[in-house]
Parts: structure tokens; C-alpha cells; sequence
């Protein structure tokens, strides 16, 4: 289990600062007390903190110059302000040098348990995306598959063992699941990894273009065969061969396909010698192909021929934990195509991004990271970047998908973020909009960490 946090607190004030000790202590953090903003420097110098609880105004060492030496030695670190000259301008400065919040005195003490815990929170999902990033550096090899699911390992481990035995794979699962992506995974663990990796979408093509796609045909076969032509399978020769949505071919290439697989030979249009061919076959299909084998659609040999191995892929709204790594995955990617310097996704948008069903799945959300590198004017990617409705999302959806119930604080966020989108970052529109006066936005903004024009 991790560690709750590890708190310094700085106070001249002996009682406001074993009150907090005590108080902080009971939530179960790991708590520092100290009268001395020196000895607060002296700390930071020897100790790795979260959070950095500091009075203001102080004695020789006072908070802002703890808060500099803390953004200057450990960036990481969270700093929360407290002050008895609750004034505006002071927490304007505070804020420009990198605080967190400012609490006034005479302060409650759930006040102070909330913005505490609000800090860590922060620093967890700053350190989640850290290693988000420094894990996508880890994938290494000719195809990357990026996920942490255990049912995708799993499946992973299975496309391992069966990819050297050479068999028949059908690869089944949604649109843009990454069905072609396992297959090239197939053929680049197995003996054929030199070999060729040619794909065919059975489905693009109609059935005298498919024929001649697959099976080439010799000079003369008809009008305008000036010479002869390999079809995929001879030209797949020790390699493999990815039969894309398998389940759109014709029946008559039915009947020949399941002859080539038999007898590992195919006869070109207009040919009278059969040749023989070395080929694995990998096909994939989004549809339920029992279904279409119940209906007669697809042949039923030609499925058992196909179906020696099945490796079923999920949906991406059944894996939301690969969301945040694969978003970084394609924000690397995207950037470096386009040079950009795009680097972050706001923790906000990971988590919207989470709360999405995706019905075009990886595929889908490959084109939202794209988006968002190519129309960020900063160098990260925000809520503002995501496609209107998804953004909507923030407005409609008052519990994540873990059945956790956003609360108002988090529901207020969200509708301060769609009313600035919509008032294309006008504060004075928004905040006519939101009923308050622009000091009261501004301190919303800097309190939900809002970008601020």
C-alpha cells in the first residue's frame, strides 16, 4: 500500500502548528513540525516532501522564500500557504511563484484536510503521467502493442506460444480493436518474421478483383493480361498472409481459398499448372462469423481450417486502464510526426478520456490524440482539444465509471471548464455566465488549476 504523504509544516505560531501536527498526524500522514522557517530550509535540504504546509508571514525565513527554494530544489512538491493578511495581492504572489493554495487564518480544519489532500492527489496523477511517459519508452521491436490489462497480457502470451507453431489464427473483435496489429504480432514471433507480411481487406474488393488480387493469373487470361501476375498467395511465400473482415469474401473465393489451404497449392486465372505455395494464413473478421456460418454465409470447413487458434481482442471500453498509457503512446508518436512540441495531457482529460465507451475504439481514440497535437496552441493537450462531444461529457456525466459519484466540487470544475470553451476563454463572458464577478472566477481558476489566458 503507498504512503499516505509526508507533510513539512512551518509555523512561528506554536499552537496553530501542533494543531496542525496533531490534526495531520490523525489522517495518517508522516508530519515535520517546525516554529523556524531556517529550519524548514535545513529540511527541504535533507528530506523529500509531498506537501509543504507554511505560514506566510514569518521571522527572517518566511513563506515565500521557502516556497522559492522548494520550486528551485524539488519541483514536485506541493506548497500550501497559510496567512493572516488574507489579502488578494498576497495570494496573486503566492500564485505566480508556483503555490498551490492559500489557506486564511482563522482557517477550519477540514479546510485544511481538503486542500491537503487535493495536493497529493495532484502530485499522484503528476507521477502516474510520469510514469505513463517512461513507460512507453520501454516498447521495443517491430510491432507495439501498448497495454497494462491482464486480459490483453494474457492474450499477448497466447499470440507468443502460438505464433511459432505455424498453425491457422482468426483474429475476432470490434473495429478498431488492433486486429491486423496482433496479426503482424503473430508473424513477427514467429519463423516467418523475415519473411513477408502481406495484408488483403477481403471486403474492399468485388469478386472477379479479389480472385485475380489472390490468385494472380498468366498472360492472356483476359483482355488487357499483357503478362503474368503473382497474387498474394505466391507473392506471401514463407510468410503470412492477413485475410482482413474474412467474412465479406464471396462464396465462390470460399471454395477456392479452402482448396489452397488444403492442398497448399493455387492455380492462376487463365493457368492449367497448379503451384505450389508456402503460406500462414491469419484472418480477422468483426463480425460473430458463427453467425454467419449458422446462416450460410461462410463456409463451415473453410472456419474450422481458419479457427485453429482464436485470439479474441477486446473492446477498449473493456480495458480503461490502457487509455492514459495509449494516449501518451500516440502523443509521442504525433508529436515527433508533426514536430510538435506537445508533451502532457492534463490529468482532467485522461479522466474524461476514461469515462468515454469509445465505439470506434484504439482507432478512435488514435485520431483524438492527433487532433489535440495538431490544434494545441500550448504544449499540452486539454479538455478544449477534445471533440465537442466529448467535452460534453464533462457537463453530462456525474459518475465515473468506477460508480463513484463526482462531487461538487468536481462537478463545478467541469462546468467552469465547458462555460470558458464556450465563451472561447472570455473571463468577463464566463464569469457573466456563471453569475459571479471576475475576482471570484479568478480564484476558481487558480484554485482548479484552470488555464488562465
Amino acid at each position: 500500500m503507498a504512503s499516505p504523504g509526508k507533510l513539512l509544516i512551518v509555523d512561528d505560531e506554536k499552537v496553530a502548528l501542533r494543531n496542525l501536527e496533531h490534526v495531520m498526524k490523525k489522517e495518517g500522514y508522516q508530519v515535520v513540525a517546525t516554529q523556524s522557517g531556517a529550519n524548514a530550509l535545513g529540511h527541504l535540504e535533507s528530506e523529500t516532501f509531498d506537501v509543504v504546509l507554511t505560514d506566510l508571514r514569518m521571522e527572517k525565513v518566511d513563506g515565500m522564500q521557502i516556497l522559492q527554494k522548494c520550486r528551485a530544489t524539488c519541483p514536485d512538491t506541493e506548497v500550501i500557504m497559510i496567512t493572516g493578511f488574507a489579502t488578494l495581492e498576497s495570494a496573486v504572489e503566492a500564485m505566480k511563484h508556483g503555490a498551490f493554495h492559500y489557506i486564511a487564518k482563522p482557517f477550519r480544519l477540514d479546510e485544511v484536510r481538503k486542500v491537503v489532500a487535493e495536493a497529493l492527489e495532484k502530485i499522484r496523477l503528476k507521477r502516474e503521467n510520469r510514469q505513463l511517459r517512461e513507460q512507453i519508452e520501454t516498447y521495443q521491436g517491430k510491432v507495439r502493442i501498448i497495454t497494462q490489462d491482464t486480459r490483453m497480457q494474457k492474450l499477448l502470451e497466447t499470440a507468443r506460444q502460438i505464433a511459432p507453431t505455424d498453425c491457422n489464427v482468426l483474429i475476432t473483435g470490434e473495429s478498431g480493436t488492433g486486429k491486423e496489429l496482433f496479426a503482424k504480432y503473430v508473424h513477427y514471433h514467429s519463423a516467418r518474421a523475415e519473411g513477408p507480411f502481406l495484408a488483403v481487406n477481403c471486403g474492399a474488393f468485388s469478386e472477379e478483383l479479389l480472385g485475380n488480387e489472390l490468385f494472380g493469373h498468366d498472360k492472356g487470361a483476359f483482355t488487357g493480361a499483357a503478362g503474368d501476375k503473382k497474387g498474394l498467395l505466391e507473392s506471401a511465400a514463407g510468410g503470412t498472409l492477413f485475410l482482413d473482415e474474412i467474412t465479406e469474401m464471396p462464396p465462390s473465393m470460399q471454395v477456392k481459398l479452402l482448396r489452397v489451404i488444403q492442398e497448399k497449392e493455387v492455380l492462376r486465372l487463365g493457368g492449367t499448372t497448379p503451384i505450389k505455395v508456402d503460406v500462414r494464413f491469419v484472418a480477422a473478421t468483426n463480425r460473430d462469423i458463427q453467425d454467419t456460418v449458422r446462416s450460410g454465409d461462410f463456409r463451415q470447413d473453410l472456419y474450422f481450417r481458419l479457427n485453429v487458434v482464436n485470439l479474441v481482442v477486446p473492446p477498449l471500453s473493456q480495458r480503461k486502464e490502457d487509455i492514459p498509457l495509449l494516449s501518451y503512446y500516440f502523443l509521442k508518436r504525433f508529436a515527433t510526426l508533426m514536430k510538435r512540441d506537445v508533451s502532457e495531457i492534463t490529468p482532467e482529460t485522461l479522466e474524461l478520456l476514461k469515462t468515454y465507451d469509445f465505439p470506434g475504439n484504439v482507432r478512435e481514440l488514435e485520431n483524438i490524440i492527433e487532433r489535440g497535437v495538431a490544434i494545441t496552441t500550448g504544449n499540452l493537450i486539454d479538455t478544449a482539444q477534445l471533440p465537442d462531444d466529448l467535452r460534453e461529457l464533462t457537463i453530462r456525466t456525474f459518475r465515473r465509471k468506477d460508480g463513484r459519484i463526482l462531487t461538487m466540487e468536481e462537478q463545478e470544475k467541469d462546468y467552469i471548464r465547458w462555460v470558458l470553451s464556450e465563451t472561447k476563454g472570455n473571463q468577463t463572458l464566463a464569469a457573466q455566465a456563471l453569475g459571479i464577478d471576475r475576482v471570484s472566477l479568478w480564484r476558481k481558476l487558480k484554485r482548479y488549476e484552470l488555464e488562465m489566458e
